[in-house]
């Protein structure tokens, strides 16, 4: 009798040990507005990639280049992104702050934007395929393209500063637009972040 109460006074203790690990690993999940601010590693973000897009673009639509352009041309300039380099010392989604730069030139309604070179690509195979078998009144003819007069390239560098579990983060992106016409860099753009990342110590 007394061997079958330990046996299952063991099961009940094992039993609690399997419900806490259980419990331990749960998962919750809290969805949050997109616009909302969290830091959690105090690496490079989606919050950070927003706002030096939306300040780097408005900056450079302020600067003489674009009036001059749209005086000498009487148009608006067409724009292209180039290739965007992280030479930082952590992983950044790239093609998440061109896609943020994209969409605050288009949606600043002061220049046309012309699709990059992968995108073209994409579109010619299609002009392509139109010209078999698309109807003569529908298919979109070679050779029409927007050509762009400027294209918008630029680098992300970082710099850490580190002591005991105080780090501070230097986050520099500098972009600058350059005319396709004579090569000429009309414009240089500077954004800089700097984040002080405190970790505290876990205590039991």
């Amino acid at each position: 009798m007394r061997r079958e109460f330990s046996i299952n006074r063991f099961s009940v203790m094992a039993a609690f040990v399997v419900a806490l690990a259980i419990a331990g690993c749960s998962t919750k999940v809290t969805r949050m507005d997109a616009s909302e601010t969290q830091d959690l590693s105090g690496a490079w973000n989606d919050t950070d990639s927003q706002m030096v897009s939306e300040e780097m673009i408005r900056d450079v639509l302020e600067r003489p280049w674009f009036n001059e352009f749209s005086r000498t041309e009487n148009r608006q300039p067409a724009v292209i992104v180039g290739e965007v380099t992280n030479l930082s010392h952590e992983h950044i989604n790239v093609n998440t702050f061109v896609s943020d730069m994209e969409r605050a030139l288009i949606n600043s309604g002061k220049v046309q934007f012309v699709a990059s070179s992968t995108e073209r690509q994409e579109i010619r195979d299609e002009r392509k395929d139109q010209d078999l078998h698309a109807s003569e009144a529908t298919r979109k003819p070679m050779g029409q393209e927007k050509g762009a007069d400027f294209m918008l390239k630029g680098t992300i560098n970082t710099i850490i500063d580190a002591s005991g579990d105080t780090q501070l983060r230097f986050y520099q992106v500098d972009l600058t637009l350059i005319s396709l016409a004579d090569n000429r860099k009309v414009w240089l753009g500077q954004k800089k972040i700097k984040k002080l990342v405190e970790r505290s110590k876990l205590r039991f």
